[in-house]
């Protein structure tokens, strides 16, 4: 198989003989290629923004590469499920615990950071403006989705300020990094009320950021500006 089925696939007709078709007939035609091909494009259907024929022209892309490269994929896929888990401190992922960021001696722990996804920890961590620490919540409150506060990581993040106020070095700030989604505003107004007790400024990012835009696709330059003059909370 070449290269080229990328954008064409390889069906099998009555009689035999080896047909090349675009995606679409290749959808139409699904009682007539390989078991192996059908449950792959199910399979990759079942991925965010995969519809079929999308599935099936990645089903394609792979059917076009060399065993060793599709192999190589195939290993670094389950070797993510299986050597990486769960920061115990912060709930990023990780392939110790705790993980590199929570245990440096270099960032400052007085810091955290709250955000909503390991994404978001990414992209402010690319941009190089903060040295403290994170927390990730898991996700933004949401009822009419049935996810409420104890499906998020929000009273590990309570224990995390109780035990530093306990002991009689608070933390010096939360930031609240989240999107400006209507959820995740009602998640920050309910951390503001879960936080405020706990010896730290609470603060939040400027709100140069776009209204309904996740943290994880802002662009560098807008979401240095909110790390550098976000508020009081």
């Amino acid at each position: 198989m070449t290269s080229n089925s990328h954008a064409s696939v390889g069906i099998l007709p009555e009689g035999g003989g080896l047909v090349w078709a675009s995606p679409e007939v290749f959808l139409t035609n699904k009682g007539k290629h390989p078991p192996q091909i059908a449950e792959l494009i199910e399979r990759l259907s079942r991925l965010p923004g995969l519809g079929p024929k999308s599935a099936t022209r990645l089903a394609l892309y792979f059917l076009g590469r060399e065993t060793e490269e599709v192999r190589a994929l195939a290993k670094a896929l389950v070797a993510v499920k299986e050597e990486v888990s769960f920061c115990s401190v912060c709930h990023n992922y990780t392939q110790q615990d705790p993980c590199p960021i929570c245990s440096s001696p270099e960032r400052d722990a007085d810091q955290i950071c709250v955000v909503e996804t390991p994404a978001d920890l990414l992209a402010i961590e690319t941009s190089g403006l903060y040295r403290g620490q994170y927390h990730v919540l898991g996700g933004v409150l949401s009822p009419l989705n049935g996810i409420g506060p104890s499906d998020l990581n929000i009273d590990d993040l309570v224990f995390r300020l109780d035990s530093r106020f306990e002991e009689g070095h608070p933390i010096r700030e939360v930031l609240l990094a989240t999107g400006s989604s209507p959820e995740a505003e009602s998640t920050c107004v309910y951390l503001i009320d879960r936080l405020k007790d706990k010896g730290a400024a609470i603060t939040r990012l400027a709100r140069g950021l776009p209204v309904g835009v996740d943290l994880e696709y802002v662009d560098g330059g807008t979401l240095k500006q909110a790390l550098e003059f976000r508020r009081q909370a």
